[in-house]
Order: structure tokens, then sequence, then C-alpha cells
């Protein structure tokens, strides 16, 4: 089991994006995973997930590595779907579970969320990609995450690795964590920081592997407020790992704690879904 940790934000956000070369998807930065990986063959990852996936050719390697090296193709599924169905983010409380990249709680500062937090399996992860990325979007979109009216209309990053400006008050709205979901759980229920449930919890690509399903229901049932809402992005079937939308759904349905309903099927290449989780009893 791995241990969970909550990962500080540096008052130096230079240090966050030293050696960041940034991309540009769907107008959010993002750091270029490629130098990442280069930069990581050093110290910088502790937890040797680049190494160990570079060598072994693979996106996962259970228990060590779980993909958030990687920007997987649902996440823009859901990111479409937030425009589509006017998902409202406003003072609401958000998670990224399983955020890799954190594309899906940037969207959800930007939408004025009171608070974001996000979690990956992997340290490297929120401290290479995750919290880079986050800073490098509060930096460049100050005005539009709503950190004040002051800030200059920013200009398109270029590839080059950026200076911060100091730390916009949206940052302050963040938290992040590593560790495996049980671990995470305990880690937010049991701290002496104030914490309310979340309004909102984002997840994609992250039901894979049946061997999970049971931490992601628990973890599910213990953080969502009462009222809340899941959106979870998934192909219908993950070749390989044996997991997919349906398998979860049917596991849910076992469990007899939360409604499920399935608010949008992609059919282009693999087929893809989005479902809406909340507790059976809510609102």
């Amino acid at each position: 089991v791995k241990a969970a940790m909550e990962h500080s934000i540096p008052k130096d956000l230079n240090k966050v994006l030293e050696n960041k070369v940034m991309e540009m998807v769907l107008d959010l930065s993002y750091v270029k995973l490629s130098v990442v990986e280069m930069t990581c063959l050093g110290d910088a990852d502790s937890e040797g997930i680049v190494s160990k996936s570079v060598s072994s050719h693979s996106d996962l390697i259970p228990g060590v590595y779980e993909g958030g090296l990687k920007i997987w193709e649902c996440t823009f599924d859901l990111m479409d779907y937030f425009s589509e169905a006017e998902i409202e983010f406003t003072n609401k409380t958000v998670l990224d579970l399983g955020c890799g990249a954190g594309l899906l709680g940037i969207v959800a500062l930007r939408g004025k969320a009171d608070r974001v937090h996000f979690q990956d399996y992997n340290s490297t992860v929120i401290d290479e990609i995750t919290l880079p990325n986050v800073v490098a979007n509060c930096i460049n979109e100050g005005r539009r995450m709503g950190s004040g009216k002051d800030r200059k209309a920013s200009k398109p990053p270029s590839k080059r690795p950026r200076k911060a400006e100091g730390s916009p008050d949206v940052l302050n709205r963040c938290r992040f964590f590593s560790g495996e979901w049980s671990q995470v759980s305990q880690l937010l229920l049991s701290s002496n920081k104030p914490f309310s449930k979340y309004d909102i919890i984002l997840t994609s690509e992250t039901i894979y592997n049946p061997d999970y399903y049971s931490a992601l229901h628990d973890t599910l049932a213990q953080l969502l407020d009462k009222n809340g809402c899941v959106y979870l992005a998934s192909k219908v079937h993950y070749f390989g790992a044996g997991g997919g939308i349906y398998l979860f759904e049917k596991f849910i349905e076992e469990k007899n704690v939360f409604r499920t309903s399935m608010v949008k099927t992609i059919d282009q290449g693999l087929q893809r879904c989005i479902m809406e989780i909340a507790f059976k009893d809510s609102c």
C-alpha cells in the first residue's frame, strides 16, 4: 500500500517551473512530457517510475506506476462534456482523482471552484507534472482564473521555461496529494486541517483494473458530499487489464450505495463513456 502524503506548494514558484518546457492543449498550458521524462531520469524521480516505464515499455505497472505521465483521451471527453452540459463549478469543492496532468482540476479552477484538490498515485507525477501545470495556468490565466482584475491579458506561452511572477490567489485554493486512494482518504479524514467533503469528484481512466474497484468505490463513498456528484470518464473496455465502464457500473449496482447514469457515449475509435454517479438517497 502506497502511503499518502500532502505536497506543499513551494514559495518560490520559479523552482516549480525550472527546466520545464510548456505546450498548449485546448488553451491550457501543460509541461512537455518528453522533457519531463528526460529530466526525471536523474534525481528528480525518487520513485524511479520514469526509468521503469521506459525500460518496460509500459504505461502502467500495477502498484508502481499508474499512468500519470500520459494524458489519456477520456480526459478530453470529460472536458468537452463540461462545456456541453454547462457543468457549474462556481463555489464548489472539487477533487481531481487520479489527476495525472491535472487538466480536469485546472478547468474546475477556471470555472471559479472554491477549492480544488489533486490526487495521483505517484509523488513524481504531482511534483513534476501536476503542480507545474497548475502553477503555469495560474500565472498565465490569472484574470480568467479569477485571481484579480489587474492582471494583464496573457500572451500565448512560448515553448520556453517560464518565470513565475508570484503566487496568485488561485494557488491558495489548491491542495496536492499522492498515494493510494484509501490512504489519501484516511489522511484527509483524520487531518487537523478543516476538511469538507467534495461537491464534485472528477476522474478519468481510473477503472482499467477491476482489482482497484473496491478501493475506488470506498473512496468515493467516504469523500463525496451527500448531495455531491462524480463524473467518471472511461473506455468501454480496457484490453489487457480487463476493466471497463459496464463492469464498474455492475460493481456499483451490487454495492447498492450509488445510482449511476450514462450521460454521454463517444463512438469514434474505441467506444468511451461518461458516467454520472451520486448517492442513492441524494436530492
